[in-house]
């Protein structure tokens, strides 16, 4: 039976150890400790990772009693290591899964809302809960009392039962489990649950919670948080944007909200008046192209546009008289045919004569547009269309 450190002395970070077994699997190499401090995955929480004589710690796993320790590189069977976790990655897996702990009993003393599941991601922790929906002045409140909680800082405690105790607990929910011994996470007053996570001694330790946002998720709601160190790290960055863009704004940061409303107000005006000074724009430029236009089709190259940029014109134009047009532009190798006859086929034109071209597209009846490897295959591809159209 190896001895399961990070149940006994969750604090420790460095320890010696004895190689009880070493060996590869699928290109991956294990070594089994006869006693260990790294966390095997488990509860919704992620492993430790860390180091073992030196080599990189990858991944921890548990099967059968047994926790196997995924390295970098082969290790030696009966011989002495020195073994260290990566605390920083254990402690704020601590916050999170004690602030889970608190978090889900408040929700389900105070407000009657029920924890389903529990993640513990790389970067934001959630919880999935049996409601539909929760409102911002419900998450206000919720997150002040669970901070108060905190603030309260209230003893953890850990402890086993056996299957016929747990009857005689207050337990926030009912562990499915066939283990003769089951271990409780206690919150003095305030939480008992089975679990087998890593957690904080007190709630002072948690620092903060912070409820970030909510998504729905099959009828239930996901509702996001972090904790402690990552609370902190995250009110650092918002505040930084949001001096930033105070700074940017020369404004207060409570009127930065206010500022940016009426320059969307501002925007939407604007973006209004811009439409219709591009209409007015696209009608006088197509006038003008039309008056230079000669014979049935028209062939113009946009020299400070592209087509997309260009089609506003081209729309009007089409909107103006029976035309065929050839449009192109100067800063692409690309071809737009656009007409409102009945005289041709635009997609069918290409699809039979693209190739001969080097070129690639295809189209509608009324508009079809190319593109080219080369400027010059464009311009022999305008070429052809310009004597093909001043024959239909």
């Amino acid at each position: 039976m190896i001895e399961k450190i990070y149940y006994t002395s969750p604090y420790t970070t460095k320890w010696t150890a004895s190689i009880l077994s070493s060996f590869e699997s699928n290109n991956r190499y294990y070594v089994e400790l006869n006693k260990t401090a790294f966390y095997p995955e488990g509860g919704g929480q992620p492993s430790d990772i860390g180091t073992i004589a030196g080599h990189k710690v990858l991944d921890v796993t548990e099967k059968d009693h047994s926790v196997f320790h995924e390295i970098d590189k082969p290790l030696e069977v009966d011989i002495q290591v020195e073994c260290e976790i990566d605390w920083n990655r254990r402690f704020d897996h601590m916050q999170q899964h004690t602030g889970q702990h608190l978090l889900s009993a408040i929700l389900s003393d105070v407000f009657n809302i029920h924890t389903v599941s529990f993640h513990l991601g790389k970067d934001i922790a959630s919880i999935d809960v049996n409601v539909p929906s929760i409102d911002d002045k419900a998450l206000i409140e919720i997150e002040q009392t669970v901070n108060k909680a905190i603030y309260a800082n209230k003893p953890l405690n850990t402890y086993y039962v056996s299957q016929d105790q747990l009857s005689t607990l207050s337990l926030r929910k009912m562990p499915e489990l066939e283990d003769e011994q089951i271990r409780i996470v206690e919150i003095h007053t305030l939480d008992t649950s089975a679990c087998c996570g890593t957690h904080v001694r007190s709630t002072g330790e948690l620092g903060i919670i912070k409820l970030l946002k909510t998504e729905k998720q099959r009828g239930h709601t996901r509702l996001f948080f972090k904790c402690g160190i990552r609370a902190l790290k995250d009110y650092e960055q918002t505040h930084r944007i949001l001096s930033q863009v105070s700074y940017h704004f020369s404004t207060k940061s409570e009127l930065v909200l206010e500022r940016l409303e009426k320059l969307e107000a501002d925007f939407k005006v604007l973006s209004k008046q811009n439409d219709v000074l591009k209409s007015e724009n696209a009608h006088y430029l197509s006038q003008s192209l039309l008056d230079k236009k000669q014979g049935f089709v028209l062939t113009h190259e946009f020299e400070d546009k592209t087509l997309k940029d260009g089609q506003a014109i081209i729309k009007q134009l089409l909107q103006t008289e029976n035309i065929i047009g050839i449009f192109s532009s100067s800063l692409e190798p690309k071809v737009l045919l656009a007409h409102n006859t009945d005289k041709i086929h635009s997609g069918n034109l290409f699809k039979e004569h693209l190739s001969q071209f080097n070129g690639k597209g295809g189209g509608g009846a009324n508009q079809a547009q190319a593109q080219f490897l080369k400027m010059e295959d464009r311009n022999h591809f305008i070429s052809y269309l310009q004597e093909y159209l001043d024959k239909v």
